[in-house]
């Protein structure tokens, strides 16, 4: 059972990543809504401009909304709503 997991985590290299993606600045629990049954913050393809929260990461109960750091498009969004982050692991693609 282990190896088609380890196969499922494959297409996830960091090395697809984008250098522009945004990243997280904390271990914590992605959200991409403000609360469940919300509508998500942005979708692939949305315009943002700089400033705009993008989703929140929840780290010890805090709500740490992380935004765009420039205005672009919505090219990929990297993480799940309620998935695992890590420090550092990118977020969000804008271009």
């Amino acid at each position: 059972a282990a190896a088609p997991a380890a196969a499922a985590e494959a297409p996830a290299a960091p090395a697809a990543v984008p250098a522009n993606a945004v990243k997280s600045p904390m271990v914590g629990t992605a959200y991409l809504a403000a609360e469940p049954g919300a509508a998500p913050f942005v979708s692939v393809g949305q315009t943002v401009k700089a400033g705009d929260t993008l989703l929140i990461v929840e780290a010890m109960k805090v709500m740490n909304p992380i935004t765009a750091t420039s205005a672009g498009t919505v090219r990929q969004v990297l993480v799940e709503n309620g998935q695992p982050v890590e420090f550092d692991q990118p977020l969000v693609v804008v271009e």
